[in-house]
């Protein structure tokens, strides 16, 4: 695919496009129809599983695959598909399961099957709270596991661990092991996915997918799990209340989420630049 569009944007979503649990406000749809009006293909860049977008694609007219599980997944939410996923290796999930469930461990794991929470997860809530008023062919699926469920003999593949609080030990293993991404995307919040799974490289690939250069390249987001895609970007954004890390490997700052600082970096600067491509 090539010559459709100028630029490619990605977003982020929460407290950045929207804040948690509400919809996108009114002053950030117009600039979502803007970029496009421009020439500028716009996506979401987020932590949440690919079932968590799909309201949010259709109310936004996303027509590019969408980045999830902070870039473990690019989803096509029209036709409720992962086009691509780096998914972990099925005997590492078989074993990061046992010590999850075995330590009661509060772990969501994102999977193109559904949603699977394990026994102590606190996050159901979320889910359902996204699934209030959607029409169940579109729902994302809850599925609950329970100790016996890494050892069947068959279990799908997982692109992303959802950990709330995990104590230090637990993280601290985590993290260090080479061949896992540990990020914080959220107050308590941390994410755990195969080795080489980012915004960034998702954002790099949809760019070549699309046919747009880097160099014409997007991206702008607030917290820690956003500063991959900022940086790979050839003009990375971050909001206002962004984290310092973010706003250090920012090329442009714009106002907090609250101020719609997403509409103000459309208008007075990606606009103004993608006229010069």
């Amino acid at each position: 695919m090539s010559g459709r569009y100028k630029a490619l944007l990605a977003a982020d979503m929460d407290y950045t496009l929207l804040a948690p649990g509400k919809d996108v406000p009114e002053g950030n749809k117009e600039a979502i129809r803007a970029l496009k009006m421009s020439g500028v293909a716009f996506t979401i860049a987020t932590g949440r599983s690919s079932f968590l977008v799909g309201k949010f694609a259709e109310d936004l007219e996303i027509d590019v695959p969408i980045i999830t599980s902070n870039g473990g997944s690019l989803f096509d939410a029209r036709a409720r598909k992962q086009f691509a996923s780096r998914d972990f290796e099925e005997t590492r999930i078989r074993d990061l399961l046992r010590y999850l469930i075995g330590n009661n461990a509060d772990a969501t794991l994102y999977s193109d099957a559904g949603i699977f929470f394990a026994p102590c997860s606190s996050r159901k809530f979320f889910v359902e709270g996204y699934n209030t008023g959607v029409e169940s062919s579109k729902q994302a699926p809850i599925i609950d596991i329970g100790p016996d469920f890494p050892d069947r003999p068959s279990i799908p593949r997982f692109n992303k661990i959802l950990l709330i609080r995990p104590d230090r030990s637990l993280y601290e293993m985590l993290s260090s092991d080479p061949d896992l991404e540990t990020i914080c995307s959220g107050p308590d919040l941390y994410d755990v996915m195969p080795k080489g799974s980012s915004k960034g490289a998702a954002l790099m690939s949809l760019a070549d997918h699309l046919g747009v250069p880097g160099s014409n390249t997007f991206a702008i987001g607030d917290n820690e799990n956003d500063i991959s895609m900022i940086a790979a970007a050839r003009y990375g954004i971050a909001m206002g209340n962004a984290t310092e890390g973010a706003k250090k490997a920012a090329y442009y700052i714009t106002a907090d989420y609250d101020s719609l600082g997403f509409a103000k970096a459309v208008h007075e600067f990606i606009i103004p630049l993608v006229k010069q491509f």
